[in-house]
């Protein structure tokens, strides 16, 4: 049998500052985008989401048209 020396595990504050520090020099790579990036992507992302609802809107309109007017006057409703 060897005898094996265990190192205590760090304690909670240690843990907690050591987790600060690596976010800090993580967030130090980070590449933020600049003003006309941000308005570009966001006026991209409004366009885009008018241009899903009113997707949305027109197969509400026609299959309402349908499933609501068409099938119930087949059967005579």
């Amino acid at each position: 049998m060897a005898n094996e020396v265990v190192a205590p595990a760090p304690s909670l504050p240690s843990r907690v500052v050591t987790f600060y520090h690596d976010v800090v020099a993580e967030m130090k790579k980070v590449t933020w985008p600049d003003r006309l990036q941000i308005r570009q992507l966001s006026i991209g992302v409004i366009i885009l989401s008018l241009l899903v609802g009113g997707l949305i809107w027109l197969l509400d309109l026609l299959l309402q048209g349908v499933l609501v007017r068409l099938i119930p006057s087949l059967f005579g409703g």
